[in-house]
């Protein structure tokens, strides 16, 4: 175990839980491919236990005022920008994110914290207008639904987790979180900020282990009355179809394979820089990735070039021995088995690597930053989402074949444009089919503004006002006189 790693441990019923009645499991430093730590994972009666705690703590806090709850996220929120710098190193030795974007993240997460709290104080509900005499009001109020199971990936161990815990405190909600089983240590110290800030017993529990049998049982138990995941569309699929046969409220963020439109009109050598930069953020293991290029035929060559040459001078390394590192490795040794199938699916008329395209040699899962002209349309670039250091640039002769293609996928995540004509931009935000577009940048989210996608990208949103009504029941209560 690394000195700046901590010793990992669940927390249940407001009390920190060493030992996992189902054994532990290996903590990986993907830049490495050593482990740093062991972690418990929760045996059935450990998750009974939070189960039971989050039922029990659940009516105390949903009754808390917003204001109180409100004081207790904010106070997580400092606590989580004091220790910064401490849970960015650990995020980078969970999953290979540079020090500067872990610290982002966080940083980040933040503002998640301080908006969703003050939501709690400002979420009053509303009245309607009576139609006669005799109704006094027609309220509107917004419940908390009641206790919540939190999945997480590990893609952004802070800021995903953060978002749903935020949303579902908020509300008035108590919560288990599952983490993914490769960055417990970064949802821990995160959690930790909300014990020091004073949640009470109860009110958020933290559980380890194999994700399968973790969500079925917390998905199947009664006392779960919401699940918010956060994953593949596949396991997001699965999750869904089980908590439907238990009417659990179910709160599915999935894949993406997000396409950029860059019209004729747009700035070529500026799109090309922010696209490939944004694209190998993570190395590419972000849902909102910017992945498959659409360039107009007339800017295609100068795209093309601008964009590798971007690509071939990122400096990929262990983020953890070298702070100028632009790019870490992939999470485990599956990313990269799956980027050798997407590159080994090019060649000939299917597409041309133009840089990168290949596992980098030694310790860790790195992989080359890749980009593939002109791949196929049934390439399994143009069909899969890669998550990864992969790009795809694809030439169209008119913006309505360049949002054919782009629609073309069930994925309706995220979806970018570039384009110095007004109609043309106004067009393209219209016809894509996203829960988020983004149009001459690639940012689609705020802690101000919903986040989340259509189709096989899932439905309802985090963030925003939007993540804390998720984790609340709409109730109308009808008022009329007593008498005639």
């Amino acid at each position: 175990m690394t000195a700046a790693y901590p010793t990992l441990k669940m927390f249940i019923a407001g009390q920190w839980v060493e030992n996992g009645d189902a054994g532990v499991m290996d903590v990986v430093n993907p830049a490495t491919g050593a482990a740093i730590a062991q972690c418990p994972k929760a045996g059935p009666a450990q998750l009974d236990a939070a189960l039971k705690a989050a039922g029990y703590a659940f009516p105390a806090w949903s009754a808390t005022s917003g204001a109180e709850r409100h004081a207790i996220l904010r106070r997580a929120a400092d606590l989580l920008r004091e220790r910064a710098p401490e849970i960015a190193r650990v995020v980078t030795a969970e999953m290979g994110k540079p020090r500067a974007q872990a610290l982002g993240e966080i940083t980040g997460s933040v503002d998640v914290l301080h908006f969703l709290g003050e939501e709690a104080k400002r979420r009053g509900g509303r009245l309607i207008p009576t139609r006669g005499t005799q109704l006094i009001a027609q309220m509107v109020t917004h419940e908390p639904i009641g206790p919540a199971v939190l999945l997480t990936p590990w893609n952004f161990p802070v800021n995903l987790p953060a978002k749903k815990i935020a949303g579902a405190l908020a509300a008035g909600c108590t919560a288990i979180l599952k983490p993914a089983e490769n960055t417990p240590g970064s949802a821990q110290l995160l959690v930790q900020c909300f014990v020091d800030a004073g949640v009470p017993a109860g009110v958020l529990n933290l559980v380890h282990g194999d994700p399968g049998p973790i969500a079925e049982r917390l998905v199947a138990s009664p006392v779960t009355r919401k699940v918010s995941f956060t994953g593949s569309t596949a396991i997001g699929k699965q999750l869904g179809a089980l908590a439907a046969t238990h009417m659990k409220r179910f709160a599915p963020e999935l894949g993406g394979h997000a396409p950029v439109i860059v019209s004729k009109h747009a700035d070529v050598a500026r799109a090309a820089v922010m696209c490939a930069l944004t694209k190998f953020r993570n190395a590419g293991q972000v849902c909102v990735s910017p992945t498959r290029f659409l360039v107009a035929r007339e800017i295609y060559d100068s795209f093309v070039a601008d964009f590798a040459a971007v690509a071939s001078k990122l400096k990929v390394g262990d983020p953890g021995a070298d702070d100028s590192v632009d790019m870490g490795p992939l999470a485990h040794a599956r990313r990269i088995a799956a980027m050798q199938q997407v590159v080994a699916d090019t060649g000939g008329t299917r597409g041309e690597v133009v840089t990168g395209g290949a596992a980098i040699e030694g310790s860790g899962f790195f992989f080359q930053p890749t980009v593939i002209a002109n791949p196929a349309p049934d390439s399994r670039f143009m069909t899969e989402e890669p998550f990864g250091p992969i790009a795809g640039i694809v030439p169209f002769d008119t913006i309505e074949d360049a949002v054919g293609i782009a629609n073309s996928l069930r994925y309706g995540l995220a979806a970018y444009a570039f384009s110095g004509n007004l109609d043309e931009a106004h067009y393209l935000g219209r016809s894509l089919r996203a829960g988020m577009v983004g149009i001459n940048q690639l940012i689609v989210s705020s802690p101000e503004t919903p986040f989340g996608g259509v189709g096989d990208s899932g439905f309802g949103s985090e963030g925003g006002e939007e993540g804390y009504l998720a984790f609340t029941d709409t109730k109308l209560v009808m008022l009329a006189k007593s008498g005639g």
